[in-house]
């Protein structure tokens, strides 16, 4: 659209207000007390008292833990969590001969350790009472002739702890993807049996060496394939082959 010449642009200024770069006319000006931005984050939001279901404090203790810090390490500049410059330079300070640094970390270190041997503690006699618990229940239900009921997960003949170091192992399916997916190894390792059985056949009945050396490869294929998912299932025990570690057995 072209505007007649010598008419008045519909952007310009009053009399005696200029109109440029930083300056646009007073009707697109922003009205005091109006946001630019009327869906963004409501103003002082960031500076009201948290509710009672929130701890904002230790959201804002573990940002800034966490956040990001360069600091020198012998030739070059690492980047490493505040949290770690703090306690390197603890720790730094402690061969140093610092007393108080050196107090402070050993308790730092002692209550690390103390909380770590608790939960691993734990995490060892749930894993027992889990066994003794499931075991005991399979027994009920083999003694009654109950069937139709599944198995847990994990199950407790798969769950092998060691007594020497307190370790717990599960060696068979945790979940219910990991099930299907050994069970679907026990179904292709039929279907790989079978076809073994038939390759095994034609080579027999082959007429020719050369139809025979043909299915001798293919037999030698199959095999290797059978070998990889004896492999993977062997990882897994079948109930009643797990034993206690760190025992005479």
């Amino acid at each position: 659209m072209t505007r007649k010449r010598g008419g008045k642009s519909p952007f310009a200024g009053k009399p005696g207000y200029e109109v440029g770069y930083g300056k646009p006319p007073k009707g697109g000006q922003f009205k005091k007390g109006q946001s630019g931005n009327p869906r963004g984050r409501p103003k002082g939001s960031k500076n009201k008292v948290p509710g009672l279901h929130e701890e904002r404090m230790k959201g804002i203790i573990l940002d800034e833990a966490y956040r990001g810090i360069t600091v020198r390490d012998g030739q070059r500049n690492v980047t490493v969590p505040i949290v770690q410059a703090v306690i390197r330079s603890l720790a730094v300070n402690a061969v140093k001969g610092q007393h108080r640094a050196q107090r402070l970390f050993a308790e730092l270190l002692a209550s690390v350790e103390t909380s770590n041997k608790a939960l691993h503690e734990e995490y060892f006699n749930a894993a027992i009472d889990y066994k003794i618990t499931w075991e005991r229940e399979l027994d009920r239900r083999a003694r009654l002739g109950i069937t139709d009921l599944p198995d847990p997960l994990p199950h407790p003949d798969h769950i092998v702890l060691d007594l020497s170091t307190g370790g717990v192992r599960i060696m068979g399916p945790a979940t219910q993807e990991q099930k299907a997916a050994l069970d679907e190894l026990h179904r292709r390792k039929v279907d790989f049996e079978e076809e073994l059985a038939e390759i095994l056949q034609m080579m027999e009945e082959a007429e020719t060496p050369r139809m025979r050396k043909f299915w001798e490869d293919d037999a030698a294929h199959t095999r290797r394939v059978l070998d990889v998912i004896d492999d993977a299932l062997a990882r897994v025990p079948k109930p009643g082959q797990t034993r206690l570690l760190g025992t005479n057995g």
